[in-house]
């Protein structure tokens, strides 16, 4: 194992360099890990595993770590702390979210599974975008985590609580920032019209929008990315693989989380074949996001560490100017990234 510390053993990569976000003083890796998977979604993984998952994101190079309440009833954030308890506060970013208090259920039976966690049943998610609600969540958060403080707090899906959340949620997180408890708010997303309506009529810093830009799903180019852009807002892309068709496109393949449709299926297995012409794996191209210069990282889902090593490794491949102008016709995109990538250090 790497010793404690940022800088790891000589024979490991560098730590991924650090972009800013908006205006604050909180900065993303290029590539950040989310931490749903060692909240085991979908899938059980045990304490150590999930400790070779954490540690071997750590050699690679990450330094942004997101997580949530919601990720297997608070496991994600129980793990996320334990793995870096022990590094150096200030060479990792680290956010969780606010909008689900997780409750103790006087009866503990059954499983998750229904919201997709395999974890034991052991308390409910009440949505609360209350300003006490957000100060409770981060309380409890910072409980589970064992750690003083976090970077960034998301408000989480508030969906059906737009309301709410503008008026009373966001507020508290305001003056948490102000007060110096928090480094940057954030509003984390599947759609991009709200994220939208906060980073116009709010100062948040930060957008982690899940599956509203990617190969496949450009609609956030046309309403939240030029509003970002123009309040300057950072935004953190995530669900960049649609929920696995942009992985390994296959007949079982899902998008959003739903069997894929077949005109889905068969655009991703054209992009598919556009980067085999130029010897990369689809997988690769999921960076395209970070050419649109109000995207200052992307966030992946990471459960194994055959995953993490492959993250890092299709991060750091170079891919050909040629094969984005291929890309870039295929899919209909209009920002690429310049390779390489390189981020910007603070």
């Amino acid at each position: 194992m790497t010793p404690h510390g940022d800088g790891g053993a000589t024979d490991t990569p560098r730590p991924l360099p650090r972009v800013p976000l908006g205006r604050s003083a909180a900065w993303t890796t290029p590539l950040a890990f989310g931490g749903a998977g060692v909240g085991n979604l979908f899938r059980a993984i045990d304490d150590e595993e999930a400790a070779r998952v954490l540690e071997c994101a750590w050699d690679e190079g990450f330094r942004t770590y997101d997580t949530a309440p919601h990720y297997g009833l608070g496991l994600s954030e129980r793990r996320l702390g334990d793995a870096l308890r022990a590094r150096p506060r200030d060479t990792y970013t680290l956010s969780t979210k606010v909008g689900r208090v997780l409750e103790p259920l006087p009866a503990p039976h059954g499983d998750d599974l229904a919201h997709g966690f395999a974890v034991p049943a052991t308390h409910r998610r009440r949505q609360d975008f209350t300003a006490d609600g957000v100060r409770r969540s981060l309380e409890d958060s910072l409980g589970r985590l064992g750690l003083d403080r976090v970077d960034i707090v998301y408000l989480h899906d508030p969906d059906d609580h737009e309301r709410q959340a503008l008026d009373e949620a966001y507020p508290a997180l305001e003056q948490l920032r102000a007060e110096g408890v928090i480094r940057a708010i954030g509003v984390g997303m599947n759609q991009s019209a709200m994220p939208t309506r906060f980073v116009r009529d709010t100062d948040i810093d930060v957008v982690l929008l899940a599956g509203r830009y990617t190969l496949l799903d450009q609609s956030a180019r046309d309403d939240l990315l030029p509003q970002a852009l123009h309040r300057h807002v950072s935004v953190v892309a995530g669900g960049v693989f649609n929920s696995g068709l942009l992985a390994a496109p296959c007949p079982d393949s899902t998008y959003d989380y739903a069997t894929a449709p077949a005109h889905l299926l068969d655009q991703a297995l054209h992009l598919q074949e556009v980067c085999r012409s130029h010897g990369v794996p689809l997988r690769a191209a999921a960076r395209f996001p970070l050419g649109h210069p109000a995207v200052a990282g992307v966030l992946l889902g990471l459960s194994s560490t055959e995953q993490v090593h492959d993250a890092a490794a299709q991060f750091r491949r170079p891919i050909p100017d040629a094969m984005w102008r291929d890309l870039k016709t295929a899919a209909r995109l209009v920002d690429v990234p310049r390779e390489p990538y390189v981020g910007q250090r603070v």
